[in-house]
């Protein structure tokens, strides 16, 4: 059995390609925030999480640029060894400041923080335990741990009960949700969930790669419920709000020392480069003096549920800047992206196995950035091609 065998077989994306509609892998000869260019051609951006529409900020830019002629490209180490700068540390300190942690730990990437830190306290003997809708990265941190995985139904607090009572009070037992669910645009049910993890002995993190600049005043989804410290981790991405790349987590003290010198994606990884580091430090500065971004975004959220379900749409149970079209379909969920790109409005579709049966979408997320004129656009195209495809 040849191993490449699979490959040949694999004919999705192209026979999607040969009919046109291929939604992914897309370039672009330049971005602007709320506009991309593609083929010479203007596009609203409607599928980034840029969500304080900080990428393109003077100061932002500014930053990188000084930090590539302070300190040069890449530290080209680990942080374990010799990829550690001051700048990093600043940086650990501020973000654990601003979620109301101890200490923080800067990561490469995003993803490198959930494989490191699950994957780092998950060990033999352990559970690790799962909302059904967690992002990839949680899913693939608890694969790399030595423990055991189970998983209970989204944002269902009574089937974790469930889940907990059915483990043994001998185990350790880890529960992770995100805060800010990426295409549903539902926030997790913290405070149930945090009453369950006590009763149970469990200890919690969240995951707020969306929710870091959106809920909470920008703190996060813990800081939403005022349950900061009823939550043990929190983690967030510098690819969305803060218009970088990267990722850290924030602890107790102990906890996050421990995560430092036994995550294997931290420790065998080149450190984040200086110009990603002081680009996430200088938006989490605007992102505190500027918080009518945060109110900005949010009431765009509003407005967009608010509109989209007045036209029609079904847009599940967001109350977020993210906001699902749910069209139920994989190609009729194609073919209204290609309709809307070609219309000069590009989202983000989702098919399965992304998402369950039934729940096919678009998703589209919005920025402080985008002006009133560009959303009632976005409303106006949406509207007609829901109309043509029956949707609506």
């Amino acid at each position: 059995m040849d191993i490449f065998k699979k490959c040949s077989e694999f004919t999705y994306a192209k026979e999607v390609m040969a009919m046109g509609f291929y939604p992914y892998f897309i370039p672009m000869e330049g971005h602007e925030g709320t506009e991309v260019i593609h083929q010479g051609r203007r596009v609203i951006m409607c599928g980034s999480n840029n969500y304080l529409g900080l990428t393109t900020h003077p100061r932002v830019r500014q930053a990188a640029i000084d930090a590539i002629k302070k300190y040069g490209t890449s530290c080209t180490g680990s942080r374990f060894l010799n990829g550690t700068l001051e700048l990093h540390h600043q940086l650990e300190h501020e973000l654990a400041e601003w979620v109301g942690k101890e200490a923080g730990l800067v990561f490469s990437t995003g993803m490198q923080v959930n494989l490191g830190t699950i994957s780092a306290l998950v060990g033999r003997g352990d559970v690790v335990i799962l909302d059904k809708y967690d992002h990839a990265s949680i899913v693939d941190g608890a694969r790399l741990g030595w423990g055991q995985t189970r998983r209970f139904r989204h944002n269902d607090s009574k089937d974790l009960e469930r889940v907990l009572a059915s483990i043994s009070d001998e185990a350790g037992k880890l529960v992770v949700v995100d805060g800010l669910y990426s295409m549903e645009g539902d926030i997790a049910f913290l405070p149930e969930i945090v009453e369950v993890c006590k009763k149970y002995g469990a200890r919690l993190m969240v995951d707020d790669a969306h929710a870091l600049g959106v809920l909470g005043g920008g703190r996060g989804t813990a800081a939403h419920y005022d349950l900061t410290d009823e939550v043990d981790l929190i983690m967030a991405t510098f690819s969305k709000s803060l218009a970088s790349l990267g990722g850290f987590v924030a602890g107790d003290e102990d906890v996050i020392h421990y995560v430092k010198h036994h995550a294997r994606s931290l420790i065998f990884s080149a450190s984040m480069t200086p110009s990603n580091t002081a680009a996430a430090l200088e938006a989490l500065h605007i992102l505190r003096e500027e918080p009518e971004r945060v109110e900005r975004v949010n009431a765009i959220g509003a407005r967009m549920c608010r509109e989209f379900r007045r036209l029609g749409f079904d847009t599940g149970e967001s109350c977020t800047p993210v906001v699902p079209i749910i069209i139920g379909d994989d190609m009729r969920a194609v073919f209204f992206w290609k309709k809307l790109f070609d219309s000069g409005v590009y989202v983000n579709v989702v098919v399965s196995p992304a998402v369950p049966p039934g729940r096919q979408l678009l998703r589209t997320s919005y920025m402080a950035t985008h002006t009133d004129e560009q959303l009632e656009r976005v409303l106006e195209i949406f509207a007609s091609i829901g109309k043509e495809l029956g949707i609506i």
